[in-house]
């Protein structure tokens, strides 16, 4: 199955289209051709986010394992998400950005916890500040084993203009850093000539580090349950969208 089968309705932005079931994912015969992905051991891993809850959605279980094993996690949480109900009347973005800040800091405390560092660029508007993230991770990377980012191709602009950011200041410094998606589960499908599996890998998560997994996903409440009774007020994570991220592994692109 591919994202342009015959018969599809073309959107101009790939996002709002509706999604691929997850059941395609799950029947694909492609996961085991996956190798599984080298997670260190000890020192520290930094993680970046466009958004909260990107963090957890694409790395939660990866989290999970390092903290585990006393590794130290590092979370740059570029945008407070204050805008994913830019028309919604229900609650300002500034009511919101709280709102997720404190969502993100229980979602890790289910994880073994981990550091924030909040960068407060506007929601929507990471790309125009790009040299600056780039700047602030090349600091916040120093001495780090590993950087976990948000894919370059994830066809939304914060993910990818955070994603560049973070494969910028890695090269800079010399620091592994791999890729996680988060949309694109929604919109691409198996086989998609649009991802590059040649260079993905599988981080695998064992049953209980995919229950705290479950329940750290489960402190977004102001992305998975509806905000009010509008359509604006919608949630952005329904559970047919959950359902690509609680699988009992995620993928990362190295």
């Amino acid at each position: 199955m591919t994202a342009h089968a015959e018969g599809q309705r073309e959107y101009a932005d790939p996002i709002q289209a509706p999604g691929t079931d997850e059941i395609h994912w799950r029947t694909w015969t492609g996961w085991e051709r996956l190798p599984d992905f080298r997670l260190p051991t000890s020192g520290r891993v930094v993680v970046v986010a466009a958004h909260p809850d990107d963090e957890v959605l694409g790395a939660g279980g990866a989290i999970a394992r390092l903290r585990e094993t006393g590794v130290e996690v590092t979370v740059v949480s570029v945008t407070d998400g204050e805008r994913s109900h830019a028309a919604s009347g229900a609650v300002t973005p500034a009511d919101l950005a709280g709102i997720r800040r404190l969502e993100l800091r229980d979602a890790l405390s289910h994880l073994g916890g981990a550091d924030i560092v909040p960068l407060h660029v506007p929601d929507t508007e990471v790309a125009q500040h790009e040299d600056r993230v780039t700047d602030t991770l090349r600091r916040v990377l120093s001495g780090a084993r590993l950087c976990l980012a948000p894919w370059t191709g994830d066809l939304h602009s914060d993910h990818e203009a955070a994603g560049r950011a973070a494969l910028a200041a890695s090269r800079d410094l010399g620091v592994r850093c791999a890729a996680y998606p988060v949309w694109m589960w929604h919109w691409a499908a198996p086989g998609d000539t649009r991802v590059p599996w040649s260079t993905a890998e599988r981080v695998r998560l064992p049953a209980p580090v995919l229950e705290r997994k479950r329940r750290a996903v489960g402190c977004f409440v102001s992305q998975t349950e509806p905000l009010g009774p509008l359509a604006e007020d919608a949630a952005i994570l329904p559970p047919d969208e959950l359902a690509h991220h609680l699988r009992p592994f995620e993928v990362v692109f190295t």
